[in-house]
């Protein structure tokens, strides 16, 4: 197989794995409460990543890198699934992934500002798109028709993600990217285990076949395999094909929302979705172009 099937096939599978996670995932939580379910899941995913990372186990340095594993844990797992799992509970999946894949735009403004990634004319009208685009998703939480707080927790969750990327992007040369990546989902998840243990009841999960199902997919493809073909296609210089992909998550996950939750497809969130759409299409390709110019000179 040819490095560019290999790269294709790669994508294909985080894009799918990626965008069929939200329904599953409100799904899931009609069997168990939020924060244990997202604890479960992360746990069971980190475990298999540092079983997968044993054999560089020197590079782990725990010791000297714990607090840049922890700050990672935070940001990119406490937080970011946190606010995910439990803003599900409160507006439709498909709407909810829409707006946290709000991530990229805000990844582009932090780059600019911490990465020191250059700022131009069309990369500027393609964030302030991809604004206007959650405006639009939105615009329910202002009128009373979907929760407030579940648009609140989408953006804290896409805000979140962004931050998480640019640290382990400010970080990528002091750590090894799977021991990272291992050690932020095993302490993140250990973290929402912990804090679901005091606030919830384990007595609250109906531990039915649907439900473990569920969540042993999820934990296996969507969080561990997921992350680990994420992060190989960065190492292989593919961020750009991920980058211009990411669109196509949101578009599976409202399709999959519709088949398997019957969710409805709204005008707000055709609106929004074709902006937020429009809006990663504008920063990538600019980004792609400029690197095209950059090597022609």
């Amino acid at each position: 197989m040819s490095q560019r099937s290999r790269t294709v096939l790669l994508l294909a599978f985080l894009v799918i794995v990626w965008g069929i996670n939200w329904p599953l995932s409100k799904i899931a939580l009609t069997y168990a409460p939020p924060l244990l379910f997202a604890g479960i899941r992360t746990v069971i995913a980190g475990i298999i990543l540092i079983i997968a990372a044993l054999p560089k186990w020197k590079q782990l340095e725990f010791r000297r890198l714990w607090p840049v594993y922890l700050a990672s844990a935070v940001l990119s797992i406490v937080f970011y699934y946190g606010f995910q799992t439990i803003g599900l509970q409160y507006v439709p999946s498909g709407l909810f992934s829409a707006i946290v894949f709000l991530q990229p735009v805000l990844l582009g403004i932090f780059a600019w500002i911490w990465l020191g990634e250059s700022m131009y004319g069309l990369k500027i009208f393609g964030l302030l798109l991809g604004f206007a685009g959650v405006a639009a998703l939105s615009i329910g939480g202002f009128t009373g028709s979907i929760s407030a707080a579940g648009v609140l927790l989408a953006l804290a969750s896409a805000l979140c993600w962004a931050l998480g990327t640019v640290y382990m992007k400010r970080n990528a040369a002091r750590v090894d990217m799977l021991w990272l990546t291992a050690m932020q989902i095993m302490i993140g998840g250990l973290i929402l285990l912990g804090a679901g243990s005091v606030t919830e009841s384990w007595s609250a999960i109906t531990w039915s076949s649907a439900f473990i199902v569920n969540t042993l997919f999820i934990a296996v493809f969507v969080i561990a395999l997921g992350w680990m073909v994420y992060f190989k296609l960065i190492n292989e210089g593919e961020a750009g094909k991920v980058g211009s992909f990411t669109f196509l998550i949101p578009l599976i996950s409202i399709g999959s929302s519709v088949v398997l939750l019957h969710e409805q497809i709204t005008l707000n969130l055709i609106a929004g979705m074709v902006l937020i759409v429009g809006s990663i299409l504008l920063v990538n390709v600019n980004l792609g172009r400029k690197r095209r110019l950059k090597h022609s000179l």
